[in-house]
């Protein structure tokens, strides 16, 4: 491991959310249930989506991306933990950290991409219905879910290469349950001063920009269904985006309590907890609040059950 402060060392720990060892059999049982119930309730949104022809709109195809990203997010953090608990061992090497940070900050940063997309889809279905399915097709469906992967690979790739520069010999525990960006730079014994202003430029970039664009495109959504006359078409309109808009805020609302969360104490240990909602919470409870709010998704999945056929809008074909 460490042998000098000028050598590179091979291994962190990963001290966890808890030290006391009475406790851990409950962190696994909790965490595990957890990572299975997001799992199997993100598969089935995907498989909806995949095997009912009626759900191959814009907005569903987008929305088996968001439950791939939850997957691949949750799943980059949880699993790891789990063996940690069971083995008893909070060993994890150099290259698993830096894996899991660089796709830790992939699917967490394709998420944030894809609920901007999802915002911009509801704001042409709802303020441009007759141009919408000429605009919202299948080729700018796919384009914006490419251009989402690539910037989200590109903003994970440039953040691994820079930390992949620096270098860690005299401090190898990670304060946290898994290898997060800030903590790995923290950690570090060479300058990082450079990491710093990159990662907080760059988290202000992708946080901000996408939040602007999801708050405006909301605002026109908001401004349309004002105008509209009838209380049943002011909720038929504002049905439609309210499971987007709760996924939205859960998301939001969470990594905005763990960035300030990490400004405001100077314990970086006492971050973890509210980490856990961040990056487990949020992805578990998204296919609940798809499908218990969203009718064509709870008949899909009757239908999937052995259900009754029903008639839904119109797809791509």
């Amino acid at each position: 491991m460490w042998q000098g402060n000028e050598t590179q060392i091979s291994e962190f720990l990963l001290l966890g959310l808890s030290k006391d060892p009475e406790l851990q059999p409950f962190l696994f049982g909790l965490f595990l249930s957890m990572y299975l119930i997001t799992v199997f309730g993100n598969l089935l949104i995907i498989l909806a989506t995949i095997t009912d022809s009626h759900l191959h709109t814009p907005m569903y195809f987008f929305l088996s991306n968001l439950s791939f990203a939850d997957i691949g997010f949750i799943s980059t953090t949880v699993p790891k933990m789990l063996v940690n608990i069971h083995t008893q061992s909070k060993v994890i090497t150099y290259a698993d950290c830096i894996t899991q940070m660089s796709f830790f900050m992939l699917f967490g940063t394709l998420e944030d991409f894809l609920l901007t997309v999802m915002a911009y889809d509801r704001f042409l279905a709802i303020c441009f219905p007759l141009r919408y399915p000429v605009i919202m097709n299948l080729w700018l469906c796919a384009l914006l879910v490419l251009g989402s992967w690539v910037m989200s690979v590109l903003y994970s790739l440039l953040q691994t290469i820079m930390v992949l520069q620096l270098s860690f010999c005299t401090h190898w525990q990670i304060p946290h349950f898994f290898c997060e960006l800030n903590q790995m730079v923290q950690l570090a014994c060479s300058n990082n001063f450079f990491n710093d202003i990159v990662m907080y430029f760059e988290a202000g970039l992708l946080g901000g920009v996408p939040l602007a664009g999801i708050l405006y495109s909301y605002s026109k959504i908001l401004s349309t269904i004002h105008a509209i006359s009838s209380a049943q078409g002011k909720y038929k309109a504002f049905s439609t985006c309210a499971s987007h808009l709760s996924v939205v805020s859960l998301f939001y609302c969470t990594g905005l309590g763990v960035y300030l969360s990490s400004i405001a104490t100077h314990h970086a240990h006492a971050i973890a907890p509210f980490s856990v909602m961040y990056a487990m919470v949020t992805p578990m409870l998204n296919p609940f609040i798809y499908s218990m709010r969203n009718k064509d998704i709870k008949w899909a999945l009757k239908k999937m059950f052995g259900g009754k056929p029903y008639k839904l809008p119109l797809s791509w074909g």
